[in-house]
């Protein structure tokens, strides 16, 4: 027996696609969508393809832009002699808060992970060890998360760069 209209349970299925989303709060949510008046249900619904159609990753680095060029690495007061590799663009957000890091980033996409089939090849070290085949870099700070993963990916990696 079906509990709700088509539409409504679409949309919470597609709530619930999303990451650290369980099937109540997407019920939840799109519950609250349904009960937005139509300027901000058609406001949120042009937010998601505004981002979809703009963001992309940066050529240097890797993080999320809607410019050619993220403006950390559009920034020339940045020391690009020193690269801090992180695994998600979240991450380069949580280290600019600390307003401590002057140089640029890496952004890797992600860790290796072989429980959860992720190779070397499905993240950016590729395109890493051509920043740092360009002799400009002259230090590499790996900042991954100190679990299996990121710890594993921060040897890889540092085993490649030596």
């Amino acid at each position: 027996m079906q509990y709700f209209p088509a539409a409504l349970q679409d949309l919470a299925d597609q709530f619930g696609r999303l990451p650290g989303i369980g099937g109540k709060t997407a019920q939840r949510l799109a519950f609250y969508v349904l009960e937005m008046d139509m300027q901000s249900a058609q406001a949120f619904a042009d937010a998601i393809l505004e981002a979809k159609n703009t963001v992309h990753t940066c050529p240097v680095c890797q993080n999320l832009t809607d410019r050619q060029i993220c403006p950390i690495c559009a920034d020339d007061s940045r020391d690009r002699g020193v690269i801090c590799v992180v695994a998600d663009p979240k991450d380069v957000i949580a280290l600019e808060r600390s307003r401590e890091f002057s140089g640029v980033y890496h952004v890797l996409h992600g860790v290796i992970s072989p429980l959860n089939h992720v190779t070397q090849d499905d993240i950016k070290i590729r395109e890493l060890l051509h920043r740092v085949a360009s002799g400009e870099v002259q230090e590499v700070i790996m900042a991954t998360n100190p679990d299996t993963e990121g710890e594993a990916t921060a040897m890889y990696i540092s085993r490649l760069l030596r």
